[in-house]
């Protein structure tokens, strides 16, 4: 942990309440893998971590609270993706590994932040702005590199000059990533396995960024 950790009266936690309030964020990620969001009550997470409903409100005011706070790391992280972007080359060989390597690091961050994603994706639907904003932010992580990627593509002569912005196509690539990421049951009950989603995501997305197919 990194930072000043204070309560929720403005006191400073020491290293013991660091790391009790870090357990109580622990335990809460792994419900919201298991139980729907609203299911989750502040008995339920603290007799999970160990101790009272007393001590979590020392940190958090409700559930929603700390559910945001773990939604906040799930955004920091995704600034990551942007470096499997931004200065790589779309040309040849080192193209399909571009795309190759975005597609397995959104995947390996889906996995990672699955229950909380789902978590914003419900908040945002619904129209609440701080989950928006949210969601905003991890796909801006992609969107803007991508675009950029777009944009590098078409003025070297590669890709459609014309179409789509590269604001609007970069914007469909990562919310086919996601949507790709967030459904893998759903795919594979319809016939579309596993292995095969990976290639099909590198091959539309190299598309999308290049108009041209990956080099073998």
């Amino acid at each position: 942990m990194t930072g000043q950790v204070t309560t929720v009266d403005g006191r400073v936690a020491g290293r013991r309440g660091q790391a009790t309030r870090q357990k109580l964020l622990d335990c809460l990620g792994k419900m919201l893998g298991t139980s729907p969001y609203r299911d989750v009550r502040v008995i339920d997470v603290a007799r999970k971590a160990g101790t009272s409903p007393a001590t979590f409100y020392q940190y958090f005011p409700d559930v929603e609270a700390a559910v945001l706070e773990i939604a906040e790391t799930a955004v920091r992280e995704s600034g990551d993706l942007s470096e499997l972007v931004a200065g790589r080359s779309w040309t040849g060989k080192a193209g399909r590994q571009t795309a190759e390597e975005l597609v397995d690091g959104f995947l390996s961050f889906w996995r990672k932040h699955d229950a909380i994603l789902r978590v914003i994706d419900l908040g945002a639907a619904e129209g609440d702005r701080r989950f928006v904003r949210l969601r905003t932010r991890i796909q801006g992580a992609l969107v803007k590199p991508l675009a950029e990627s777009i944009e590098g593509a078409r003025s070297r002569g590669r890709g459609a000059d014309k179409g789509p912005t590269p604001a609007a196509l970069a914007g469909s690539l990562v919310t086919m990533l996601a949507g790709v990421s967030s459904q893998p049951k759903s795919l594979q009950a319809l016939g579309a396995k596993q292995a095969d989603l990976k290639p099909a995501l590198t091959l539309l997305l190299h598309l999308g960024v290049t108009g041209r197919r990956p080099t073998v």
